[in-house]
């Protein structure tokens, strides 16, 4: 079995529009922690690798393995959704340390959808992208999943919070609310240093209001507008009770989530 120090040791997982880029950002700042050269790897999700004798070359390229004593780490937030991601990530280090990042689901999937309209990977209208039209899209791809498409089936966290536990034990995942980061960033920060064991080196003020331009994801989508209103009715409607069983699963207070007045507090993105 390989060192630890000679596997990437953490992995930000989860999920897609969560809060992973503002993350990752704040933790290249910190000297014992190495995140990969660019965010979004790739790896464990890349079907063109032979995963009966996968090589992991490409991983360790996007890191100085030259560089002593920091923890690496990598942000792919797909991986938590993709099939079998996670079963290749617990085969390359069953040790592995995973963080979490859970945004309220309806605000999850419009962020999702400005994000694929912006570049032009898809032209349907919100409400008809997360309604039965382009839900089918979905279904009909291999496997029953879609990168692009999957604006609500991503943010049915229950299930894919299961898979991963049934993978990891309890004490390997750092679940938090994307909510959290924006409102007690030196909070969140803290306990994610202590989770990968490094000294605390970073803090933040207790909010950030407006929030600084690199901890906000560099596709700039506020032209869409506010999410529409009948939509979010029926999205809540939709997540209601997957997010009773996230909060059940993680040990998060979700209580917030399952308001119609909840509005999220940061920036739109």
């Amino acid at each position: 079995m390989p060192q630890d120090t000679e596997r990437v040791q953490f992995f930000i997982a989860g999920v897609q529009k969560g809060g992973t880029t503002a993350l990752d950002s704040v933790l290249r700042e910190h000297p014992s922690i190495q995140m990969a050269r660019d965010k979004e790897v790739h790896h464990f999700d890349d079907e063109a690798i032979d995963w009966s004798a996968p090589d992991h070359g490409r991983l360790h390229a996007a890191f100085d393995w030259d560089a002593a004593g920091v923890v690496r780490g990598e942000a792919t937030p797909v991986t938590i959704y993709w099939p079998n991601a996670l079963e290749r990530l617990r085969r390359y280090h069953p040790r592995a340390k995973l963080l979490i990042g859970l945004r309220h689901p309806a605000f999850r999937a419009f962020s999702h959808w400005r994000m694929e309209t912006k570049r032009g990977w898809d032209t349907l209208p919100f409400p008809q992208a997360v309604g039965t039209e382009g839900r089918q899209r979905v279904r009909d791809a291999p496997g029953g999943v879609h990168r692009v498409f999957s604006y609500v089936e991503r943010g049915l966290y229950a299930g894919q919070v299961e898979r991963l536990l049934t993978l990891f034990p309890r004490s390997q995942v750092l679940f938090f609310q994307t909510d959290r980061l924006w409102l007690e960033p030196g909070q969140v920060l803290r306990a994610v240093q202590d989770f990968i064991g490094v000294e605390r080196r970073l803090a933040a003020p207790r909010r950030y209001v407006p929030a600084p331009r690199r901890w906000v994801a560099p596709l700039n989508t506020t032209d869409h507008g506010a999410i529409p209103a009948d939509s979010r009715l029926a999205l809540d409607q939709v997540f209601a009770d997957d997010i009773r069983r996230t909060a059940a699963l993680t040990g998060l207070d979700l209580a917030d989530w399952l308001r119609p007045d909840y509005r999220e507090p940061m920036p739109t993105g």
